[in-house]
């Protein structure tokens, strides 16, 4: 798609609802598509696919299916070759893997990982590997991480059928758990961490889950809602504690020393993305509106000041950083999606 003839470099797209969920589909056939979950104090919410249309520059909505309760999370599957069935996934009561159309979306399956009782404990976060796209791990509020196999079945009448199963469940934390993010250290299939209500960052290794290694604490133990890792360099990673105005840059070589804090924000921040392209670069968004970008190759020298900001006209909820289109970022508030060239 040929953007750069028009040189727009906003383009924005109004839900019927608040945006909260939000992420960009990974193949390369399909640039400039987007899932957008809605955020519905009640059970019944909507996922939307957009994508931009080339002849008028506008976003449009491809489909909209029902969800039960807000997504937490959506995310593609990181499939930037086209090789796999084009499929995305949502988090919520329950992890479910759905099959997107052309024009309808469908569920393929849904993962419980407690068939025993009547209720559910809700999945605050997940991530689907990279490297191996057969594996997501989720986070939930009953303390434990879940780490998935899927299938993809033979095609039978040319359906794929997609099935799941648990391969470990794992205590991760003391408290709920609320996001995890596989590492591309080590191969990129095996290291994973958490982070949760108890203010720690745990990593774990799928082949030595008898322990696990703190890399950080809140020191007022509070609770730490995000992680992300570094795409580039797997030695470090960012979190951000609740309610709080500035992010922290570890580096796992040092344990539970930040090798760099970003706090320019002036109220408190919802969103972390790293370059995919860059070991230096990151964007982070709050409720001050804004959406900064950061040059951190000087640490562990103290960063001073964001290279790039930009002003939303509201409170930013979500910013993701476009894995194949590197000069894109996305950003949502209110009922509002924006994706911003950079």
């Amino acid at each position: 798609m040929t953007l750069h003839g028009k040189r727009k470099e906003i383009y924005k797209y109004e839900a019927p609802w608040t945006v909260y969920a939000m992420n960009w589909s990974v193949r390369p056939d399909k640039r400039f598509r987007l899932a957008l979950g809605s955020f519905v104090e009640e059970y019944n919410n909507k996922v939307q696919i957009v994508g931009l249309e080339e002849e008028n520059s506008e976003f449009v909505c491809r489909n909209t299916f029902d969800h039960p309760y807000p997504t937490t999370k959506v995310m593609w599957i990181p499939d930037s070759k086209g090789a796999y069935p084009d499929l995305l996934a949502t988090s919520g009561d329950y992890l479910r893997i759905w099959r997107v159309g052309d024009t309808e979306t469908r569920l393929e399956c849904l993962l419980n990982n407690n068939k025993n009782s009547d209720f559910c404990a809700p999945l605050t976060s997940f991530d689907w590997n990279e490297v191996d796209p057969n594996l997501l791990g989720t986070s939930s509020i009953d303390t434990t991480c879940t780490i998935w196999g899927l299938e993809t079945g033979q095609v039978l009448g040319r359906v794929n059928l997609v099935s799941g199963h648990v391969k470990t469940q794992l205590i991760a934390h003391d408290k709920e758990v609320y996001d995890i993010s596989f590492s591309r250290a080590g191969g990129g299939r095996d290291m994973f961490a958490s982070v949760g209500a108890d203010g720690s960052v745990r990593m774990f290794d799928l082949r030595h889950l008898e322990h696990s290694t703190i890399i950080y604490e809140d020191p007022q133990h509070h609770p730490l809602l995000r992680l992300c890792w570094n795409k580039q360099d797997p030695n470090y990673l960012v979190t951000m504690a609740m309610d709080s105005m500035e992010v922290v840059i570890l580096d796992v070589r040092v344990p539970c020393t930040p090798v760099a804090r970003l706090n320019n924000h002036r109220a408190c921040v919802n969103g972390i993305a790293w370059a995919p392209h860059s070991s230096c670069h990151i964007c982070t968004a709050a409720e001050d509106h804004q959406a900064l970008i950061w040059d951190i190759q000087q640490m562990p020298r103290a960063i001073e000041d964001p290279i790039l900001a930009y002003t939303a006209e509201g409170e930013i909820n979500n910013v993701q950083w476009a894995t194949t289109q590197p000069d894109w970022i996305a950003i949502c508030y209110n009922n509002c999606l924006e994706i911003l060239r950079v």
